[in-house]
């Protein structure tokens, strides 16, 4: 059994996705800091906020002890807004990796033709003239 699992986890398939889904949450990690540090802050810009922390408040909150506000009912919409240019930029960039691998991979050349031997007019005309000797 250990031998199966061996050859299995050592298929270059296999390897090759643990590889990708490895370079993919990397690249996810380049991205996100990517729109939370230069996306957001210049969007932030035309709302005067930090992009991030844009909500709408459905209910207020209380503010306890402690100075938290508490009770707050609110939707997260520059959270979710920020997550959606994350995966447009994450899809754009896998797009064009895929679309260049596919313009470097060899087009298959399409086989060579059989050498044209004589038409059926010319075997005829062949046979004609052998019997006419």
């Amino acid at each position: 059994m250990l031998k199966e699992f061996k050859d299995f986890a050592m298929k270059g398939n296999l390897v090759d996705i643990a590889v990708g889904f490895v370079m993919g949450a990397a690249f996810n990690k380049v991205v996100a800091s990517f729109t939370g540090g230069i996306v957001s802050p210049l969007i932030g810009l035309i709302f005067n906020a930090d992009f991030k922390d844009l909500k709408y408040t459905l209910k207020e909150g209380t503010m306890n002890d402690a100075g938290e506000k508490v009770g707050e009912v609110a939707v997260l919409y520059g959270d979710f807004l920020t997550n959606v240019i994350d995966f447009i930029i994450v899809a754009f960039v896998m797009f064009m990796i895929v679309k260049g691998v596919n313009k470097m991979k060899k087009k298959e050349e399409p086989a060579p033709e059989a050498p044209a031997g004589p038409s059926q007019e010319e075997l005829l005309a062949e046979i004609r003239d052998l019997l006419k000797k």
